[in-house]
């Protein structure tokens, strides 16, 4: 090893970023200065820690861990102690500063930094496929999909597919247009995938007047007719009619009630699937 290089090992019972990290970030503050990080993930018992410290011990390394079980952190400390290895405690002031302040007890279970973050990129990751495949880009994601939402213009799709991303689901969307006919993989979709939306002529009506009024064109463009109107409704009937799907009036509710309705479908259609 290197004169300017200093051996760390990183001890952990999950896999040790929190704790590679930290080291990292402390020893770029120390130009012309290196570290060597050794990591030992997955730390679930005493026999194992005996081997880390004893190394360390051989090695003049300094010991960096992250161990939240009470029993195996008190051990560790213990055995460093013991022999008299530097070791570092990065959660546990913390740890104890927060529970004084939330005046709970820590939950002592490994690996919830890793489960928040594997939460958060398949959030990110929905939210992409969200845009990816909104309003009908490429069919081919339909397939990919948790959940597709079908619908004439203005019936809510790209704000319910954006709100159901944001609870993990990998949401395509396909408007239905009477001189457009649906991509074929629509039909290949078990019905219980595929979620309709339908909306009240009128209400319809008021939100494509004000639409093209923010858009600078007149109110009385085709779009925005009743008799258009009702052309596309009855079109996407038969469209849903054809699928098999569910079909769910947005007329009245807000993005959130929808979203949750298209939830709950989602759960009963597993629970059928279990049994």
């Amino acid at each position: 090893m290197e004169m300017n290089t200093q051996l760390i090992y990183v001890v952990s019972d999950s896999i040790g970023e929190t704790a590679e990290f930290v080291v990292r970030a402390v020893a770029s503050q120390f130009n012309g200065k290196t570290v060597d990080i050794h990591k030992y993930p997955y730390m679930e018992d005493k026999e194992s820690i005996d081997e880390v410290i004893l190394s360390a011990k051989e090695s003049k390394a300094l010991v960096v861990f992250t161990l939240v079980v009470p029993e195996l952190k008190t051990y560790i400390l213990e055995q460093a102690n013991k022999h008299q290895v530097p070791i570092v405690d990065v959660m546990g002031p913390l740890l104890t500063i927060m529970e004084d302040l939330l005046q709970t007890k820590q939950s002592g279970k490994p690996g919830l930094v890793r489960k928040l973050d594997e939460d958060y990129f398949r959030k990110v990751e929905a939210i992409e496929f969200a845009v990816k495949y909104d309003d009908g880009r490429d069919p081919r994601g339909l397939l990919r999909a948790d959940v597709v939402l079908i619908g004439v213009s203005r019936t809510s799709k790209t704000p319910l597919s954006m709100y159901l991303a944001n609870k993990r689901l990998k949401v395509a969307n396909v408007p239905l247009v009477p001189e457009v006919e649906p991509p074929e993989e629509l039909f290949l979709l078990p019905a219980e995938k595929c979620i309709g939306l339908t909306i009240n002529s009128d209400q319809l009506n008021g939100i494509r007047t004000e639409r093209l009024k923010a858009l600078g064109l007149t109110a009385q463009a085709n779009y925005a007719t009743m008799d258009r109107i009702e052309t596309e409704l009855e079109y996407s009937r038969k469209i849903m009619e054809r699928v098999g799907c569910p079909v769910i009036d947005v007329s009245i509710k807000a993005v959130e009630e929808t979203a949750n309705i298209i939830l709950d479908i989602i759960r009963r259609n597993k629970l059928k699937a279990r049994r």
